[in-house]
């Protein structure tokens, strides 16, 4: 058994939270030592950037904290104690300049590379006196606060007994980074409330006809409006030979998981022409003359062109609707009965994880006292566009602001 004493505290996971928190923690006096399953830190906060490295978002407070659903009001103080102000501040003093985008999304500029963030924060980490133990796997708990661990390199096992542990051991997708959920279980064995993964931010399966899938294949469709269940998001959606991707498609996720939880299909509803109005689309389609074919009209008065017919024989009706007000009802209303989600480990992020009833405000567990919990183990989703990683920098902050008063209290 290794002692660990005094301020001494155990952060098991290297992704943002845990590695946040560990600076936080480490810049209050505490001695670190961070414990990472994988060979280095931050695998999966490297992958996330490859495809823009979106770090947060310039939205209004009130709108921002609102992107957590019903979680809003938690996210609210975290955000409040951890903000996208603090995070750009936080990036800057690592040498990391950021600007925001025409979207309102965080970047870092041009010049600086994911890979270059993480190696100025690891070396933060490392001068703070941080201990960064890799290739340790956390297999529970043991009496009296104390953690096994397993180096996967060897196979040794150890036990340690920390001051007090934050656990940011991740979700569920992006299995090959090390975040695959497979604490979950373990957490449940020691009697913490937990809730199964699920996909977030992710494709939406549609049975296309092998005709659609063949003469489509993959292309996007732009300036478009995606509806389910009373929510619509604005953007561009990828049709797919498997279905749908994109951004208004991944943050419709909820609500479609909860449409097929009971039974579904879940139907997603199309605008292909948000921008104009619905007196302005009649009066486009009202000027449809005779023997004009559907493709060519389509293409000529509301620029929908391939493979807009395509999906229209599709989904629509077999004949495309003579009377104009039955035709603008087809292209804003357009109904895409959605099959499943993509498998989980497509997902760009996860639902499901910790419960909020085990924890108290502090993000502590009730049935560990001196442990807390951060990121995307915790049960939250929030759409892409910044809120997933503000939302694990922000927890990070949260839980380790909680593990240091319950230390002065201990």
């Amino acid at each position: 058994m290794q002692q660990l004493s005094g301020k001494e505290v155990a952060v098991v996971g290297g992704g943002p939270a845990g590695l946040l928190a560990a600076q936080r923690l480490a810049e209050a006096g505490c001695r670190v030592h961070l414990y990472e399953a994988q060979a280095t830190v931050g695998r999966k906060f490297l992958v996330a950037g490859h495809g823009g490295f979106n770090l947060s978002n310039a939205e209004d407070a009130t709108l921002f904290a609102g992107r957590y659903a019903h979680r809003a009001p938690d996210f609210r103080r975290f955000l409040a104690h951890f903000s996208p102000t603090d995070l750009r501040a936080w990036a800057t003093d690592l040498g990391i300049s950021t600007f925001v985008g025409t979207s309102g999304r965080v970047f870092p500029q041009a010049h600086h590379k994911p890979a270059d963030l993480l190696r100025a924060w690891v070396a933060r980490l490392q001068a703070l006196g941080v201990v960064l133990q890799v290739r340790h796997r956390w297999l529970g708990f043991g009496p009296n606060g104390a953690l096994h661990l397993r180096h996967e390199a060897t196979g040794e096992q150890t036990t340690v007994r920390p001051a007090a542990t934050l656990l940011a051991l991740g979700g569920a997708s992006w299995a090959k980074t090390g975040s695959d959920g497979a604490w979950l279980p373990e957490l449940e064995r020691a009697g913490v409330p937990v809730r199964h993964f699920a996909a977030a931010n992710c494709g939406a399966e549609v049975a296309w006809s092998e005709f659609f899938r063949e003469k489509v294949g993959r292309q996007p469709l732009k300036n478009v409006a995606l509806s389910c269940a009373g929510a619509t998001v604005r953007g561009e959606i990828m049709l797919t030979d498997y279905g749908l991707e994109g951004t208004p498609v991944y943050a419709l996720t909820p609500q479609v998981r909860a449409q097929l939880a009971i039974g579904g299909p879940a139907l997603l509803h199309l605008h292909l022409k948000p921008d104009l109005s619905p007196a302005q689309l009649l009066d486009k389609l009202a000027r449809r003359k005779p023997g004009k074919s559907v493709a060519s009209f389509l293409g000529e008065a509301l620029r929908l062109g391939p493979p807009v017919p395509t999906l229209l024989r599709e989904l629509g009706p077999a004949t495309f609707p003579a009377a104009p007000s039955e035709a603008a009802a087809l292209l804003a209303n357009l109904p895409i009965p959605v099959t499943s989600l993509r498998p989980l480990d497509e997902a760009i992020s996860t639902a499901g994880g910790v419960a909020w009833e085990a924890l108290n405000e502090h993000l502590m567990l009730h049935a560990r006292p001196g442990t807390f919990v951060a990121g995307e183990m915790l049960d939250w989703e929030a759409p892409t566009g910044g809120y997933l990683l503000q939302g694990c920098f922000s927890t990070g902050a949260w839980a380790a602001r909680g593990l240091l008063q319950w230390l002065e209290m201990s």
